[in-house]
C-alpha cells in the first residue's frame, strides 16, 4: 500500500501511461503523415507535468474499495487526465486564455506556428480550430484508455455508466458557465449570485475533478452502490473547496506558481463566489471599480491591484477562506463516515484524508 508520501511516484506512473497512450495513438496517425504533428503536440504539451489529481482520486477510490495496485489500474486512472485535457483545451478557447501552466495555451501556440510558417488564412482561427480538434482527440483517447486499460471487463462495466455521466455533465457545466456569463447577475441578490456561482463550480469542476473519478474507481474496485454516499459527499465538498482555492489563486496567486498571468480570471470576467461577496459588501465607489474593470481584456496590473484591494477590504477573501475551511472539514468528516461503513480500506482512506490538505493548499 502506498502512502501520501508516495503520491509523486503515482504521478510519474500516470505520466508514463499518458506518454504511452499518446505514442500509440500517434502511430495511428502515421498514415496521414507528419502534418498532424502540431495536433498531437497540443495534447502532449498540455499533459506533461500536470498534478494528476483526477487520476489520483480514481486510483485511491479503487484501492479504497479493496482493489490491488497494478499497471492496468494506473492506465485507467490516466484516462481521467485525457478527459481533463479535453476540458482545458476547449476551456482556453472559450475563455480566450493566452497561457496555460506557464506556456502559451495550445490555440495561441498553434496560431504562432501559423504565423511563422506564413500559411494562408486567419492565424487565430487556425489555432482555435486545432485546439478544438486536439480536445476531441483527448476525449477519444480517454474513452480508448478506459476500455483498453487491462482491467477485467466485468470490473470496467461497473463504472462505465458513471464514466459516461461524468463526461455528459461536464459539457453541461461548461455551457452553464458560458450561460451565466452571458446572463449576468443583474437583479440577483447575494444569495442568488452565490448559488449561481456554486452551481457552476459543482458541475464544471467539483464533480469531474474529485467526486466522479473517486466513485468510478470505487465502483470498478467493487464497492457496493449503497456504500458510496460518504465518498460522494467527500468528493463534492473537496471539489468545491479545490475550485474556491483556484479562484483565489486566479486573482492573488504567483504567476510563476500558477502558470497564468496575475489577475487572469479578472480579465476573463469570471463571476465567482469571491466576486459575489465583494460586490455585496462594497461601497458604491468600490462596487463601480469592480464592475467597470471586471472582464476587460486590457486590464493592467494597476487595475488588478484595484480589484484586489476591494476583494480584501470587503472581507470577501476572508469569507471564501472560511468557506474553504468549512468544506475541507466536511470532506474529512465524510472520510470518517466512510470508515464506519466497513466497506473501505483504512489505509486508502488515510490517503484520501491527506489529500484534503493537498487539494486546498494556499499555493498552486
Amino acid at each position: 500500500m502506498q502512502t501520501p508520501t508516495d503520491l509523486d511516484v503515482l504521478r510519474r506512473r500516470v505520466q508514463q501511461a499518458i506518454d504511452a497512450q499518446i505514442a500509440g495513438a500517434t502511430r495511428s496517425l502515421a498514415a496521414i503523415g507528419d502534418e498532424t504533428a502540431p495536433l498531437v503536440s497540443a495534447v502532449s504539451g498540455l499533459l506533461s507535468g500536470g498534478k494528476g489529481l483526477r487520476a489520483g482520486f480514481l486510483y485511491w477510490g479503487y484501492r479504497a474499495a479493496g482493489g490491488d495496485d497494478s499497471d492496468a489500474l494506473v492506465r485507467l486512472a490516466a484516462s481521467m487526465e485525457f478527459f481533463q485535457g479535453a476540458a482545458l483545451l476547449h476551456d482556453d478557447v472559450m475563455d480566450r486564455s493566452d497561457t496555460r501552466r506557464g506556456m502559451p495555451s495550445a490555440h495561441r501556440a498553434v496560431a504562432g506556428l501559423h504565423q511563422v510558417r506564413g500559411w494562408a488564412g486567419d492565424s487565430d482561427r487556425f489555432g482555435e480550430g486545432t485546439a478544438i480538434l486536439a480536445g476531441d482527440l483527448c476525449l477519444t483517447w480517454c474513452d480508448e484508455l478506459y476500455a483498453t486499460c487491462g482491467l477485467p471487463g466485468d470490473e470496467l462495466v461497473r463504472g462505465r455508466h458513471l464514466f459516461d455521466l461524468m463526461r455528459t455533465q461536464l459539457m453541461g457545466g461548461q455551457f452553464l458557465d458560458l450561460l451565466e456569463s452571458a446572463r449576468g447577475w443583474e437583479g440577483l441578490d447575494l444569495e442568488a449570485r452565490v448559488a449561481s456561482a456554486r452551481k457552476v463550480i459543482r458541475f464544471k469542476s467539483a464533480k469531474y475533478t474529485i467526486e466522479h473519478p473517486l466513485l468510478i474507481g470505487a465502483l470498478v474496485g467493487g464497492a457496493p452502490e449503497e456504500s458510496l454516499a460518504p465518498l460522494s459527499d467527500y468528493g463534492l465538498a473537496l471539489g468545491e473547496a479545490f475550485q474556491l482555492r483556484d479562484d483565489l489563486l486566479g486573482v492573488f496567486g504567483d504567476p510563476e506558481a500558477t502558470g497564468k498571468p496575475a489577475g487572469d480570471d479578472l480579465r476573463e470576467g469570471k463571476r465567482t463566489v469571491l466576486v459575489a461577496y465583494a460586490l455585496d459588501a462594497a461601497s458604491p465607489t468600490d462596487r463601480d471599480t469592480v464592475e467597470s474593470l471586471l472582464g476587460r481584456d486590457d486590464l493592467e496590473l494597476t487595475g488588478v491591484e484595484a480589484i484586489r484591494h476591494v476583494l480584501v477590504g470587503t472581507g470577501a477573501v476572508d469569507r471564501v477562506e472560511g468557506l474553504i475551511t468549512s468544506l475541507a472539514d466536511d470532506a474529512r468528516k465524510a472520510v470518517e463516515r466512510a470508515r464506519e461503513t466497513g466497506h473501505y480500506d483504512s489505509s486508502a482512506l488515510d490517503v484520501l484524508e491527506a489529500l484534503v490538505a493537498v487539494s486546498t493548499a494556499r499555493h498552486s
